[in-house]
């Protein structure tokens, strides 16, 4: 008889009961089984480790259009992750591109009334992500100005000098620029490099985006000092040291 009432109590205690599960808030990539088998639980959102298969085991399950694999995170082995089975690009209602489904579902968690305005990045005006900061620096130093631009279609990117009708590095030799795509899908990085400046480098300098949808600029202020006004300036400034290339973070993810 003991036998037999622990035996009911032990498939008591493994009947699925729903309406003991805990309540659910905030999964912004949806519900997923629960370890026990019985629950919901939330979701991993794309980049989240997880768990492969079915079953929810130690990391737990991706979320809804998201699948588990491999991401190369680790040293010795690959450690999987949630990663968007939709990979297209989309315009969002809201103006702005995701670079993803999945990004665009996460974010119409909080704003439920966001949907799909279209496959494809939105078509956009240039927009300057990351613009030319406004530096100090001694004579003879080596400089940097970045400009890191997203648009769609793609922007030509270009730098000038206040005060002289032309696009540098013109044909000066101690001045160069650089552009490369990145670090983002539809962005564009731009670097003017100034090697041996001189006082007659300062003055405001320019980062001009294009595209066939219209304009925009950034601009930064370079001071080119000698020795003792460089000195002075940080003295009074409270600056250590002037800014150098080193100090520029070269690539923003």
């Amino acid at each position: 008889m003991r036998t037999l009432v622990l035996l009911f109590l032990w498939l008591s205690l493994r009947t699925c009961r729903p309406d003991r599960c805990p309540l659910l808030r905030g999964c912004r990539a949806g519900l997923v089984p629960g370890s026990c088998g019985c629950c919901l639980e939330c979701g991993n959102l794309e980049g989240q480790a997880c768990d492969p298969g079915n079953r929810s085991v130690f990391y737990g399950l991706c979320g809804t259009g998201l699948r588990c694999q491999a991401g190369g995170g680790g040293e010795d082995e690959e450690e999987e992750e949630c990663v968007c089975e939709e990979q297209e690009p989309v315009c969002g209602s809201d103006g702005r591109t995701y670079m993803n489904m999945c990004q665009l579902r996460e974010a119409a968690f909080s704003t439920p009334e966001l949907h799909t305005a279209g496959r494809g990045p939105c078509r956009t005006v240039p927009v300057i992500k990351v613009p030319p900061h406004s530096q100090v620096n001694g004579t003879g130093s080596s400089l940097i100005f970045l400009c890191e631009v997203f648009a769609f279609p793609m922007a030509l990117v270009e730098w000038t000098k206040e005060g002289r009708d032309v696009v540098l590095p013109g044909d000066d030799p101690h001045i160069s620029v650089q552009s490369r795509g990145g670090p983002l899908k539809f962005e564009l990085s731009s670097w003017l490099q100034i090697e041996g400046a001189e006082p007659g480098d300062s003055g405001t300098y320019r980062c001009t985006a294009r595209n066939n949808l219209g304009t925009v600029w950034a601009s930064a202020v370079l001071g080119v000092l000698g020795a003792e006004e460089l000195s002075s300036y940080l003295a009074n400034s409270g600056r250590k040291q002037p800014m150098d290339i080193a100090d520029y973070d070269q690539d923003i993810y």
